[in-house]
């Protein structure tokens, strides 16, 4: 029993955001699984979108993610906006898992690679919407005069 000696769990913990989604994943050491709200990758809605979900896995090839489990919790926002940040956790997790547990290098290759293809992978984007003022139907936009 004393020479039992429990080896700690390699895992990281990163977000992603976009709007008012967030998404949350947690990877550590396993064999290949990625869910999100504990379904697979591939059953998220909506599946016009899915193949945005694939791209981290495409672009860097299944063999990365093949010895590691992902699983990402999303809430906030509307579809769109929660496939977007569901690829953010999972782009920035790995990142993240080849930085702590692996080497520096191939952590900078990944990352060349994710951000050569698309920013919004790696850096959260920053654009919220802009709160409606008084005097007109929105943001910016003002009720049209009338003399009458």
């Amino acid at each position: 029993m004393a020479d039992e000696v429990k080896e700690p769990i390699q895992s990281v913990q990163t977000f992603g955001r976009k709007k008012t989604a967030t998404a949350v994943a947690y990877c550590k050491r396993g064999k290949g699984l990625i869910k999100v709200n504990g379904r697979p990758l591939e059953l998220v809605e909506p599946r016009a979108l899915s193949y945005k979900l694939q791209e981290p896995i495409l672009l860097l090839g299944k063999d990365r993610f093949a010895d590691i489990d992902i699983r990402i919790r999303v809430k906030g926002g509307g579809h769109t906006s929660q496939i977007y940040a569901i690829r953010q956790a999972l782009s920035k997790s790995l990142v993240a898992y080849y930085q702590k547990y692996v080497d520096e290098q191939s952590k900078q290759e990944i990352k060349d690679i994710l951000v050569q293809f698309d920013r919004s992978l790696l850096v959260a984007d920053p654009r919220r919407n802009e709160p409606k003022k008084f005097g007109g139907p929105g943001a910016r936009a003002r009720f049209q005069k009338s003399y009458r």
